[in-house]
């Protein structure tokens, strides 16, 4: 009687077998592992976040444009358009609010992380002060800001480094700046920092469209403008206004939104929009409605940073109040 001889699978290939099933449940056990921290992370972003600095007023009557944190030091540093009817150190006449803002005149305020002023300082020509970073040199720390402001728009043709100096005025030409003009025929540029990753996150506008651009902030500062990445804003055109964006590790925040008002009204829960952009693709991971704050009135979203202190937060702003009371508070929450 013929018997079919049973085949037995060789040694190696029982051990390929292992491997494969070993690795496919390897990649099995990430991939959910990926999908619960995404899932973890959307929560965390979609809660509202915690209020961190409540109801504080910057020298101008105008709003908070952007802000950033130097938590060695306790410092909170905020930016906004000079108001109209000042007239600084070294100005023949005073100057109306749409005229600061067309000079692209700033002002530059020093509070503490409770939101007390201890001081501020006038930026002439320098822009909108969209965004800002902090930076920690042996001299002391350094702001980064938009320079050098588009005298059609208002808006910085480049950026700069500056140190804080209570009570002076500085103008586009002032010596003590560090300037650098990474997109050569650009406007409306503004910066901020990821220093725990050596990074710069630059917003811009080329041709009048907005993009981003991260660069290496040491080989930035050496004189090298070789991007690590560039890629389009995201959801730019049309949408709410951009109004503040961070960076921290391999993403990219950024925060859209307008002041309640006809066209966003409360019931609607605002119009404010936070993006989570992985910057190496200038992929959206993460867009979600930002509810933090409804209560405020007209709660016109202002300005993110990142906190790293007791944990990586994300920090946003808010304005509120009328014009003779403008106010701001920070909220924030967790990233990672």
């Amino acid at each position: 009687m013929n018997r079919t001889p049973r085949l037995r699978p060789a040694r190696r290939t029982i051990l390929g077998l292992g491997a494969a099933g070993i690795a496919a449940a390897a990649l099995s056990h990430q991939a959910l592992a990926d999908t619960l921290n995404d899932q973890e992370l959307r929560a965390d972003l979609a809660a509202p976040g915690e209020l961190w600095v409540p109801s504080s007023r910057l020298q101008q009557n105008t709003v908070l444009q952007s802000f950033t944190v130097d938590e060695r030091r306790g410092h909170l540093y905020a930016l906004q358009v000079v108001q109209g009817g000042l007239r600084l150190a070294g100005e023949a006449r005073t100057y109306s609010h749409a005229e600061r803002v067309l000079r692209g005149d700033l002002c530059l305020n020093r509070l503490t992380l409770k939101g007390r002023m201890t001081g501020s300082m006038y930026l002439r020509g320098f822009g909108h002060g969209t965004a800002m970073g902090m930076q920690e040199t042996v001299n002391g720390p350094r702001l980064w800001t938009e320079w050098d402001a588009h005298p059609a728009s208002g808006y910085g043709r480049g950026i700069c480094r500056l140190p804080f100096r209570n009570g002076t005025v500085l103008s586009a030409r002032s010596p003590g700046l560090t300037t650098f003009r990474p997109v050569p025929g650009s406007t409306s540029n503004c910066a901020t920092l990821d220093l725990g990753h050596d990074r710069l996150l630059l917003r811009y506008r080329l041709k009048s469209r907005p993009r981003f651009r991260v660069f290496s902030l040491s080989e930035l500062q050496a004189g090298s403008f070789r991007p690590l990445a560039d890629f389009a804003q995201p959801s730019a055109h049309p949408g709410p206004p951009f109004q503040g964006m961070a960076l921290h590790g391999e993403y990219a925040y950024q925060l859209l939104g307008s002041a309640y008002g006809p066209t966003n009204p409360v019931g609607a829960r605002g119009n404010a929009r936070l993006y989570r952009i992985h910057w190496r693709t200038g992929r959206t991971v993460l867009q979600i409605r930002e509810t933090t704050a409804l209560e405020l009135y007209p709660r016109e979203p202002e300005g993110l940073a990142v906190s790293s202190r007791r944990g990586t937060r994300l920090c946003m702003g808010f304005t509120h109040g009328n014009r003779q009371d403008r106010q701001f508070s920070l909220y924030r929450k967790p990233i990672t």
